[in-house]
């Protein structure tokens, strides 16, 4: 009973979460557009379910994944084993995302781009490489008791100057791929294992230390694809590609395709495929709990049934959104680009950015651990409304850049060498979670919704190129609300110390 009325707290709460999504759909068809849009029925269900998909999730987090991913962080630091925490972490990172669809969709992307010089799964290994080898990283430094400061000022100057030098055909990929590796069900896992680990460990502060695994995850393969891309762009020789189009498969796909005729049967396919993208974490988790650790899941039953709610949650949430906010998405971008001006554009851009990331279920995750682990340092509430702020002045910024055809290596210099500057000037508290929400933004609703918009502007504007133009939104979408956490951060610290001055 206690459960149930657990659940439609969440469920009450999912559907708050979905009222900007909502306001601006709403507003932008029935103010600007002035018509009724097509299948209104089906849009209105298809946010029923996202509902319904987010509060399944988020209690499926909470029974199961966060559970589990302390209890081995626990287990591991009883223990004392360096090598065993690396080992694991780079089985984790790896695991998490070598069967990420989204990365699959960006490596394909990236082969067909350049012409069979960038092979896709090279690509993908050495995307989930970096991110285990970050993740072993990471550990190193929450047990160390490292500030994060110096790995993320060091990394992205080394990103700042490695862009310099890329080719313009690769950089917007790159960005992109280091945004996927963060996704609905493996950010809160890597944040749990950070997290769980800090606990755990005498004179680590969860806030401080347990959070940072993330931004790694983010930044790293940024590098590593950008040096891939100058190699093959030197060295390399074109192929034969599939002539299959840059196309955003998993979004521009019906709801479930039908499978022998039958769309049911088409539907626990999609389910199945969503199951196969789980599996080898899932692999990971029992191989490390019942061949290292040797010890059983404390309350199985509880951790199953939270990863088959996560799945099911997903899977539900993947389907609202298809049935209900892409179709619609997708007409609006066209009708606004065909109106005289770019205003109702911007706008368009600053306010989706703003709703879609306030019902990113991942970021309310997070934020939620966040508030948590500060002890009344920072609220929830206010951390999703600074990265929603943020992701919504990013991809602003990023459709300006689209619209005037400039190169993005300026603006992705420019903006990480801010966040280079900030990073020195912020508070040591606020730095390992700015960078993590700048990377829980690139999840399931944003990401196919912010790369539409990009590829739509970028096929319909007149002298652009899909190639080069039409990808990096996802870049800009992390690179800014690192930046306005950051300057809530010192804000609020300098108001705190002008107010103890003048008391």
């Amino acid at each position: 009973m206690n459960q149930l009325k657990e659940f439609y707290g969440i469920l009450k709460h999912a559907f708050r979460n979905l009222l900007p999504i909502i306001a601006v759909v709403a507003f932008f068809q029935f103010v600007v557009m002035q018509e009724v849009p097509e299948g209104m029925m089906s849009m209105v269900l298809g946010l029923g379910i996202v509902v319904l998909g987010v509060a399944l999730f988020l209690q499926g987090l909470e029974l199961g994944i966060f559970p589990i991913g302390k209890n081995i962080s626990n287990e591991f630091a009883k223990r004392g084993s360096l090598p065993l925490l690396m080992v694991f972490g780079f089985c984790l990172g790896f695991a998490a995302v070598i069967a990420e669809p989204a990365l699959i969709a960006v490596a394909d992307q990236a082969e067909v781009i350049s012409e069979g010089r960038v092979n896709a799964f090279t690509l993908r290994l050495l995307v989930a490489g970096s991110v285990g080898a970050v993740v072993a990283l990471g550990v190193v430094r929450i047990i160390l008791g490292h500030s994060l400061h110096w790995y993320m000022i060091i990394g992205y100057i080394i990103v700042v100057a490695v862009t310099f030098f890329s080719p313009e055909e690769i950089v917007g990929l790159a960005y992109d791929s280091g945004g996927v590796t963060t996704n609905i069900v493996t950010v809160p896992l890597i944040a749990a294992l950070g997290i769980g680990l800090a606990v755990s460990l005498r004179g680590r502060n969860a806030l401080t230390h347990g959070f940072g695994l993330v931004a790694l995850a983010v930044m790293v393969p940024m590098i590593t694809v950008q040096l891939y891309g100058i190699m093959v762009y030197t060295f390399g020789e074109t192929g034969d590609v599939a002539a299959n189009g840059l196309q955003m498969e998993a979004e521009t796909e019906g709801v479930a395709d039908p499978v022998a005729g039958s769309v049911l049967l088409g539907m626990l396919t999609d389910l199945g495929l969503m199951v196969r993208d789980v599996l080898p974490i899932i692999g990971v988790i029992l191989i490390f709990q019942y061949l290292v650790i040797r010890k059983r899941i404390a309350h199985l039953h509880k951790v199953v049934a939270g990863f088959v709610l996560v799945i099911v949650g997903l899977y539900a949430f993947v389907v609202g959104l298809k049935l209900g906010l892409f179709p619609i998405g997708e007409r609006m971008a066209e009708q606004l680009i065909a109106l005289e001006g770019f205003f109702w554009l911007y706008l368009f851009a600053f306010t989706i950015g703003f709703a879609t990331t306030m019902a990113e279920p991942a970021l309310i995750a997070i934020g939620d651990k966040a508030e948590e682990a500060a002890k009344g340092k920072l609220k929830g509430n206010v951390i999703r409304l600074l990265v929603a702020a943020g992701v919504a002045i990013g991809i602003t910024i990023g459709v300006h850049r689209i619209i005037t055809g400039d190169s993005i290596h300026y603006y992705i210099m420019a903006g990480y060498t801010l966040v280079i500057l900030l990073t020195w000037l912020s508070p040591k508290y606020i730095v390992a979670l700015a960078f993590d929400l700048g990377g829980v933004t690139t999840s399931e609703v944003t990401v196919p919704l912010v790369t539409a918009l990009g590829i739509g502007l970028a096929t319909h504007i007149e002298g652009r190129s899909v190639i080069i133009d039409g990808f990096g939104l996802i870049a800009f979408a992390s690179i800014f609300p690192i930046i306005t956490v950051m300057l809530y951060a010192i804000a609020v610290e300098r108001i705190a110390k002008a107010r103890g001055v003048q008391t």
